[in-house]
């Protein structure tokens, strides 16, 4: 959710809506999308509020992974920020007029509507974190498949500083990311971490000097294989952590018989066998 720290985040912005209501037709004021060898890149475009999440962004980004989604020629979705910050928070301002429990509720609630989505894509996600990742901006982050960070990134949940709880899925993914110990270190504090630290914790995958080339890189060693057994290995791991150990090895057992009837596998066999490369067509 929000940043304490940045009295940037609080800006508010408007959203241009589409025509009708089809992502094909959504005119984006705050994002930018683009699809460059099969990955879309989607970058967060508010660089005068530092990135910040507000309801018309909540809604672009919905539209923008609905789109890659739809796509059959994207295999890989890249999640980046503008400027300073991937995303430095949410609309503070927007948080002080929510008032009641309901409204409270709802407002979580949208935010894990986004964060739901963006983890239920069933391609790989990653999130090039090129500087503040705060509150609902690492919550968003956390969504994603794999986190790729630049030395410059500072990531946390300050939201207790608000008086306030993550409400975006950070109280959720943050622990089954890193465990509850280091989770609770950092929602109790809200104090931020740099690429280095968030390394060590297992809350990236890896830091580099440019953040977005190496997701892009990190996108293309991924894009070599099945894009079939990519999404069918994701559902495994994700189904996985939410039962038994047994229970999650007959999900394993069920995936992997799918995975065997594709073209893909026979394709990717014979190019073994045959000592080639495997030109796999989703099939």
């Amino acid at each position: 959710m929000s940043d304490p720290e940045n009295p940037e985040s609080d800006g508010n912005g408007e959203a241009a809506a589409a025509e009708d209501g089809g992502p094909e037709d959504f005119g984006f004021e705050h994002l930018g999308y683009a699809v460059e060898a099969n990955v879309a890149i989607v970058t967060i475009d508010r660089q005068d509020a530092l990135n910040a999440l507000n309801d018309e962004l909540l809604t672009e980004l919905s539209v923008a992974f609905e789109m890659a989604e739809a796509d059959l020629e994207v295999r890989a979705l890249i999640l980046t920020g503008a400027g300073r910050a991937f995303v430095a928070g949410a609309d503070i301002a927007g948080l002080q007029r929510l008032g009641d429990a309901f409204a409270g509720r709802e407002a979580s609630l949208a935010g894990q509507d986004l964060t739901n989505t963006l983890a239920a894509l069933p391609i790989p996600t990653i999130a090039a974190i090129n500087g503040f990742a705060l509150g609902g901006g690492l919550e968003l982050a956390l969504a994603a498949d794999l986190r790729v960070a630049s030395p410059k990134a500072r990531l946390g949940l300050p939201e207790v500083g608000l008086g306030l709880i993550p409400g975006y899925g950070g109280t959720q993914r943050l622990p089954r990311l890193i465990g509850q110990g280091r989770a609770l270190d950092l929602i109790f504090t809200g104090r931020h971490v740099d690429a280095a630290e968030a390394l060590a914790m297992g809350l990236v995958n890896r830091v580099a000097d440019d953040a977005l080339a190496a997701a892009k890189e990190l996108a293309g060693l991924a894009m070599k294989n099945a894009p079939i057994a990519l999404g069918l290995a994701k559902e495994a791991v994700v189904r996985g952590l939410d039962v038994t150990l047994n229970q999650g090895l007959e999900i394993e057992a069920d995936l992997f018989g799918l995975a065997a009837t594709t073209e893909d596998m026979q394709e990717g066999t014979a190019a073994f066998l045959e000592k080639r490369g495997a030109d796999f067509q989703g099939r």
